[in-house]
């Protein structure tokens, strides 16, 4: 059976962070906080909303940062998040073929021959030359 997570509805979520619940309604309005709705279409904050709640008062209460700002910082929290969780599923899999990449980064016995050794000659780059007569720009 599934367990139902805990919702707060809006007085109470005010209440314990001390603000005013059209404070709450705003932040929804700008996108900041997107609480689901009951069947009566009352607000259910979840403890993520309330994690997500804190970060916004701890921006604009201590920090200053504007609504705008917020918003910035919480948009590139979550790139950075996705960003870690591809990185971890690369590093996984990176684990997790190990031995097979390694056969490819092992340089090949000389006796194979399958490299043949190339000297880089520095050649001077050929100068076109102006002919007489030619306007130069």
């Amino acid at each position: 059976m599934k367990r139902r997570a805990k919702t707060f509805t809006i007085s109470a979520v005010a209440e314990q962070f001390d603000v005013h619940p059209q404070t709450l309604r705003l932040y929804e309005r700008e996108g900041l906080l997107k609480p689901s709705r009951s069947e009566g279409n009352t607000r259910l904050y979840t403890d993520n909303d309330l994690e997500r709640l804190e970060l916004i008062l701890s921006l604009t209460r201590d920090l200053g940062v504007n609504l705008a700002g917020v918003e910035i910082i919480l948009n590139m929290r979550e790139k950075m998040d996705a960003m870690q969780r591809e990185f971890e599923r690369f590093f996984d899999y990176l684990q997790a073929h190990a031995e097979e990449l390694s056969r490819f980064t092992e340089a090949p016995p000389p006796e194979a021959g399958a490299l043949i050794p190339i000297s880089r000659v520095n050649r001077p780059v050929p100068v076109k030359r102006r002919t007489v007569g030619s306007k130069s720009r």
